[in-house]
């Protein structure tokens, strides 16, 4: 699965039934699917999202089997190939949910996998489910996504979620995004590139104070300083931080939203402020993948 074959019809699906999962009893949602297993094999740690596929196929009536930092503790350590886990596991179960710590290795061996394989997450290029919940909550917090003015802050080189919510907006219209990069973590430039052909709106701010004057969201990533070398990189992160001060220069309709987990660019005294949105935004990612595992499943047992 990847947000590249996702049409926004298929889009509108996902939210219009994650909405209808979320209103249904859980009574009737647990019988759904009562009999299925999902495998979940997460080959790096995601506490949210391993727990959020796993609760929502639980949740629709599923069980659920699969290994926790996969690349330890199975048989990737003796060196056995993704094409023959998948394989294997997918004469297990019905659905396969992957996290891999590569970005392609697992778009190359899904195809050997006899049923759907979801993507948790690959290295840093793609977080499917991310940027479905992610648009969900546009959706669900401001009434549209279309003629959005979005302001997305951080990490856009190494952060996947960045990349898979920039490549679904293009379905939108009116859709206007203004980067403002950690500098020397700009988005790569293929992908810039490709969201310019694709009829995107794509600037880049000056100033953090231009970036949040006009927005109606504001999409902060997780400054991953591991991968910063230098002091002045580290400080020019250090000042993409988002507290009570910056706060005062959000229109008071806008929202915030984060895919966690946050270290030191979201002040946790943001929280109680109705524009922050994004704890909302990860329960939205339970019911988003409710509604993936329900048409997988679908799809699988047929």
């Amino acid at each position: 699965m990847s947000v590249d074959v996702l049409s926004r019809l298929e889009v509108e699906y996902y939210i219009s039934q994650a909405e209808l999962l979320r209103e249904s009893s859980r009574k009737d949602v647990m019988q759904l699917h009562q009999g299925a297993v999902v495998a979940s094999l997460f080959y790096e740690p995601s506490t949210r999202t391993r727990l959020s596929f796993e609760t929502a196929a639980l949740r629709i009536g599923a069980q659920v089997v699969g290994a926790e930092n996969a690349l330890e503790n199975s048989s990737a350590k003796k060196g056995e190939r993704l094409e023959d886990t998948l394989r294997i596991v997918g004469s297990y179960a019905d659905v396969v949910v992957v996290r891999h710590h590569e970005n392609d290795t697992l778009g190359r061996a899904a195809s050997a996998c006899p049923v759907p394989v979801v993507s948790a997450g690959t290295g840093s290029g793609e977080h499917p489910t991310q940027a479905l919940l992610d648009v969900y909550t546009l959706k669900r917090e401001l009434g549209q996504v279309d003629n959005l003015s979005i302001s997305i802050l951080g990490d856009l080189r190494y952060g996947r979620t960045v990349h898979s919510l920039l490549t679904l907006l293009t379905q939108f219209s009116g859709v206007k995004v203004t980067m403002l990069p950690v500098p020397g973590l700009e988005l790569p430039a293929p992908l810039l590139e490709y969201l310019k052909l694709a009829g995107l709106d794509v600037q880049v701010a000056e100033s953090l104070r231009d970036a949040l004057a006009h927005a109606d969201a504001v999409y902060q990533t997780r400054i991953q300083t591991e991968r910063l070398q230098d002091e002045a990189a580290l400080k020019a992160a250090s000042a993409l931080h988002l507290g009570q001060t910056e706060l005062k220069l959000l229109p008071a309709h806008a929202r915030i939203l984060h895919p966690l987990p946050r270290v030191g660019e979201l002040d946790p005294a943001l929280d109680s402020d109705p524009r922050a949105a994004y704890f909302r935004q990860a329960e939205n990612g339970l019911f988003i993948r409710m509604a993936v595992l329900d048409s997988m499943l679908e799809e699988g047992i047929s």
